[in-house]
């Protein structure tokens, strides 16, 4: 590992466990490695296996890219139409985190009156949680119906076939949630 790799790798660590609120102790529980091995990275004199960077990876949710990569600066602004946005028929469905969140997905749905938008099952064990902001939504899932108005929040098994649709006479917004279940393996 090269010195700058190593610097890096000691403060993204100290910075992302700091930021979530934990201890070396507590770091070292969650990847399950010694609490001298976490002060030993922290400190930039650490060679690690690939076992012991994936171990704290997924203990601090990031890849390990993230935790070898320059470190990232504190705070970074997206204008407007930066995050992808994708079109289904009428539906315009834009991504709301410029970085991924591992298990999870949240999108801004924007339904023009008429609006109609079949959402793709996910993965067995996946929940999605679909907001109302402006507008009506009409969520169907599972063969269940559910109009929502603003305020209004359905969980559902995001697993099962679902869709969306703005029953409305005026523009809709809704955001969706999805927790996707952690794959086993």
């Amino acid at each position: 590992m090269t010195d700058r790799t190593a610097d890096n790798l000691a403060r993204n660590i100290r910075q992302l466990r700091e930021i979530r609120g934990m201890t070396q102790a507590r770091l070292s529980a969650a990847a399950t490695v010694p609490r001298p091995t976490i002060a030993t990275l922290e400190s930039g004199a650490a060679n690690p296996t690939l076992s012991v960077l994936l171990k704290v990876a997924c203990a601090l949710q990031v890849t390990v890219e993230e935790l070898i990569a320059p470190p990232r600066a504190s705070a970074r602004h997206y204008p407007a139409g930066a995050l992808p946005e994708t079109r289904r028929g009428k539906v315009v469905v834009r991504e709301l985190l410029p970085d991924p969140i591992p298990n999870m997905g949240i999108e801004r749905l924007f339904l023009p009156p008429g609006g109609r938008m079949t959402g793709i099952p996910h993965t067995p064990g996946t929940r999605e949680y679909l907001t109302c902001e402006s507008g009506e939504v009409e969520l169907v899932a599972s063969g269940e119906s559910y109009r929502l108005n603003p305020g209004d929040v359905v969980v559902f098994r995001g697993d099962q076939k679902h869709s969306y649709h703005n029953p409305g006479l005026g523009p809709a917004v809704a955001y969706s949630v999805i927790a996707l279940a952690p794959s086993i393996g």
